[in-house]
């Protein structure tokens, strides 16, 4: 969600920030636009694309002089609609200042007022033109622009991340952040900021990382870091763990595409971090390593003392939290609560002794399970987060951390990331049953055994890309489509729903398939597109009921089945058969046709899989 980058230094500066620009648009945006370096600063904003502001930069010849420092961001509207005046970067009052910015101010409106009574007018309905003046008030106030901006650190309430220039300064370039991602690059007498690595990895991947409340100045050849304290602070910087081609397409059409085919690899590197190993196969007749308690930065003793888990998350990562309370209560038998992050700290909730609550987020930054998990600590609970980003917010604000190993996921609909958070509950689940003595050894063994056959039969799944197309076409008209399942199918089916939703703009909605006859079966009517899911064999006689229940309506039924349970193949529109693995673990296989179809459907209409309309990667505002 929005997008910061920044450049000072030697070098092209439009290019390098429309590049970096390009390399964000994955987080969601409905505008973007730039600032370089000029007296007065050059301002070029557009509506839409980015494409539509890399028009405007190739039509405006201010923009094709030569520039040492710029910045550049893409919004998506929360305060104020989609407008060339609400799009970023902002321009304060009298111009001396222009920065870009990523969060909420939750103060903007007692602020707009104190700046009103100071004479201040403004032109958005933007909290950062907010943020912009009132840097502006200080620096005139003060005269002195570190002093400015640690006055300002005082005053603003909420997050934010900051790329600031100052007309004064023709050299330097600032930021500043408060629980927004934000990361510094350091390349051949140049500087490079941006709000995720992949930006500026084109150029460098030499990095510092910046801290919470810190201040920076840049400058070609410098950089100055100073702490919440006004204390400069030392720090080396450090290599990117990333590669350009993991941020980059390489052979395939789109981002969600090459993320669905990286599955194998990353939850099998999942699996591995998860031993404390790198990706390195075992030795012939080598058991399989065994799964570790420190890979979630916890003891053995730290699992034996959990009497329940509450999981927190939101969208995809809030389903896979459904699939870890199955398996956890299955293997563990340790009551598991799952609810969604953004409810949480409204629903007055009680945490008992002993109780861990899990945070699961692909970014580590998502704002409404960040604010839930501090409201957890507050009330005295150990926390575990199930994070893709190191040194995230969550991660940090988490007593212990496992970090999946799913790597940079540009796609906005999430696959692989939500695959290794799968992983990471099955395997959190094994190790707590060991803790308690609620499973054997040879269970132990057994399970883990299955688990590192996963990768292999997930590639095997790989061949649904086209087997999917025929039930893609069949659906790509529908105007609704229901997905039913028992058990662990029906968490499943909620990530099938919603990624069908996600990209193909078809309203799609997951029931447990025993509900029909409670409400939901009213809405069946001829030509109904139900999707059921049978990958669990103890429920699976009574889902294959349920669905019979929906086609004597009319309903047009599909079914995506392990390949051992056995369906009348006339009752159904279509099928498709997953590999047979261990139940607890189906999901991991299950949900990769439905991925496929989404995708399918997605094309077949027309649209950009990678970047659907409304949604943002990283949701860092509530």
């Amino acid at each position: 969600m929005c997008g910061i980058v920044g450049f000072v230094g030697q070098g092209n500066t439009k290019d390098i920030l429309l590049t970096g620009l390009s390399r964000l648009e994955y987080r969601g945006y409905d505008s973007a636009g730039i600032a370089l370096y000029s007296q007065p600063f050059t301002l070029v904003k557009a509506v839409g694309k980015l494409e539509e502001l890399k028009k405007k930069v190739a039509a405006d010849k201010e923009c094709q002089l030569p520039y040492s420092m710029g910045i550049g961001h893409t919004r998506w509207a929360t305060h104020g609609k989609a407008s060339e005046k609400n799009a970023h970067p902002h321009l304060s009052m009298h111009k001396d200042v222009v920065l870009v910015h990523n969060g909420i101010i939750e103060n903007f409106a007692e602020l707009k007022t104190f700046l009103q009574e100071q004479g201040y007018s403004f032109y958005s309905d933007t909290d950062t033109e907010v943020a912009v003046n009132l840097i502006e008030y200080y620096y005139r106030k003060d005269k002195d622009i570190l002093k400015a901006l640690f006055s300002v650190q005082k005053e603003l309430k909420g997050s934010y991340a900051f790329a600031i220039m100052f007309q004064e300064d023709d050299k330097t370039l600032y930021t500043m952040r408060k629980d927004s991602p934000l990361i510094v690059g350091k390349g051949e007498n140049a500087f490079y900021l941006a709000s995720d690595v992949s930006a500026f990895l084109d150029y460098t991947n030499e990095i510092y990382p910046v801290e919470n409340r810190e201040i920076l100045s840049l400058s070609e050849k410098e950089i100055h870091i100073y702490n919440k304290n006004a204390e400069e602070v030392q720090r080396s910087s450090t290599i990117a763990e990333l590669s350009q081609s993991q941020i980059h397409k390489g052979e395939y059409l789109h981002f969600m595409e090459k993320e669905i085919f990286e599955q194998p690899k990353v939850v099998k590197d999942t699996l591995l971090y998860a031993c404390n190993q790198k990706n390195e196969e075992p030795a012939e007749n080598e058991e399989n390593p065994k799964f570790s308690y420190e890979a979630f930065s916890m003891t053995e003793k730290d699992f034996q003392e959990i009497s329940r888990v509450r999981v927190i998350a939101c969208g995809s990562a809030y389903h896979a939290g459904w699939v870890l309370k199955s398996v956890c209560e299955s293997l563990a038998r340790v009551p598991v609560q799952v609810e969604l992050a953004s409810e949480f700290r409204y629903n007055h909730p009680i945490l008992e002794k002993g109780e861990l609550l899990i945070s699961i987020s692909q970014s580590g930054e998502t704002a409404d399970t960040l604010a839930a998990l501090k409201e957890a600590k507050k009330l005295g609970a150990k926390t575990l987060s199930i994070v893709n980003v190191k040194g995230s917010a969550i991660a940090r604000e988490s007593d212990f951390v496992f970090y999946t190993q799913a790597g940079p996921e540009i796609a906005v609909a999430t696959t692989k990331a939500y695959s290794c958070q799968l992983a990471a509950g099955y395997i959190f689940s094994l190790l707590l049953a060991k803790a308690k003595g609620k499973i054997s050894k040879e269970d132990t063994r057994s399970l883990t055994e299955e688990l590192f056959l996963l990768p292999g039969k997930i590639q095997q799944c790989l061949s649904f890309d086209q087997e999917i197309l025929p039930m893609a076409k069949e659906l790509k008209d529908a105007d609704n489509i229901f997905f039913l399942g028992r058990g662990l199918d029906w968490a499943i089916s909620m990530e099938g729903a919603l990624k069908l939703k996600e990209i193909s703009y078809i309203h799609c909605e997951s029931y447990s398939s025993g509900e029909l006859k409670h409400g939901t079966i009213s809405l069946i009517e001829k030509g109904s597109p139900v999707i059921g899911l049978l990958s669990q064999e103890e429920l699976a006689g009574k889902s294959i009921s349920n669905i019979h229940e929906v086609r004597s309506r009319g309903a047009k039924c599909f079914a995506i089945r392990r390949e051992d349970i056995a369906i009348e193949e006339e009752d159904f529109a279509g099928s498709l058969s997953i590999p047979k693995t261990h139940p607890l673990f189906a999901g991991s296989l299950l949900v990769l046709p439905l991925q496929f179809l989404s995708y399918q459907v997605s094309l077949l209409k027309g649209f950009d899989p990678d970047k659907p309309r409304n949604l943002a990667k990283s949701v860092t505002v509530e």
